[in-house]
């Protein structure tokens, strides 16, 4: 997809933390730059990765402010609004906008499961119609967390009814399926299709899909961007592999505690274990474990990182 806002990698990046558990945003806007050099075309804060919903409204905005004010520039990220309250997905839609971020990935509201097309798409009216344009909506389709689907003829309905608004959809289901029939249904119409399955990603850019927002893209977003830019051809293919490789490694374990482990141990910052309660660091078996299925993809040391050290 040629224009595509967020077209390419983007890493849906882990939220630092201090050891009282408030945002480190030193910490984080340092790994926003390194991913932003090695292979990253935009950044996805405040997603599931980042426990956006782990921080309440005033820390999401602090969050996306210090960032900003620490020098990531603000196009290049996707801030997550979704919320349970239509109020508070407005609010912090509003001030993703104000703040100079093109886009927003939202949530369908989760607390309430089976909601019928009808009532999503009388949410998704009053957010729009509440925050009142200047800024572009991509849908974030995660059933398997959120057990709120989007339906293609959910996103039909909202496409005709906010043109140029309702801009694109994460698709993090891992059925590539769902994936394809939303590019070829909507992708003509300038939709974008972003996977949130990293072994999706070459595939998705021949389909006609805008590229990747993934977890993984936190420690992978150098063989990311040589699929993005490659496209076809043995280099392209090999890149692909190790997304493959690497994705399958960070879910050998929980996957956000996962990721932390790695970047841990790749920098040498035993920091980045922090991780907010319900989830909870890995065990020694579980580091060891995901440590070596990245050593065995290849992956390791990071490219651009120092050298990895021991683990603390």
């Amino acid at each position: 997809m040629k224009d595509a806002i967020y077209g390419g990698v983007n890493a849906a990046v882990l939220t630092a933390m201090g050891p009282d558990l408030s945002p480190d945003l030193n910490r984080m806007a340092a790994h926003a730059r390194w991913l932003l050099a090695n292979g990253c075309n935009g950044l996805g804060v405040l997603g599931t990765t980042g426990e956006a919903n782990s921080f309440g409204l005033h820390e999401r905005k602090q969050i996306l402010e210090g960032l900003i004010a620490r020098g990531i520039p603000a196009a290049r990220m996707m801030p997550g609004t979704g919320c349970a309250s239509l109020t508070d997905s407005v609010e912090l839609t509003k001030h993703a906008r104000d703040a100079g971020c093109p886009g927003v990935l939202m949530l369908p509201p989760f607390y309430y499961k089976n909601p019928s097309d009808d009532g999503l798409f009388a949410y998704f009216s009053e957010v729009v119609n509440r925050v009142g344009g200047g800024v572009m909506i991509y849908l974030y389709h995660f059933p398997q967390q959120s057990a709120v689907p989007f339906s293609l003829d959910l996103i039909g309905r909202l496409l005709k009814a906010f043109p140029g608004v309702i801009k694109g959809v994460k698709d993090s289901s891992g059925d590539y399926a769902n994936m394809q029939a939303m590019v070829r249904a909507f992708a003509k119409d300038g939709f974008e299709v972003y996977s949130g399955s990293d072994e999706f990603l070459q595939q998705i850019l021949a389909e006609g899909g805008a590229g990747c927002i993934t977890a993984a893209s936190n420690a992978n977003s150098h063989w990311g961007g040589i699929v993005y830019a490659k496209r076809t051809g043995p280099e392209a293919d090999a890149a692909q592999a190790m997304l493959t490789a690497t994705r399958r490694a960070a879910t050998s374990v929980p996957l956000i505690p996962g990721l932390r482990e790695i970047i841990a141990r790749s920098t040498g910052d035993a920091g980045w274990r922090v991780i907010r309660p319900p989830h909870l660091p890995l065990t020694q078996e579980q580091a060891e474990k995901v440590w070596a299925a990245w050593s065995a993809a290849g992956a390791i040391p990071l490219p651009g990182l120092a050298p990895a050290k021991a683990a603390e």
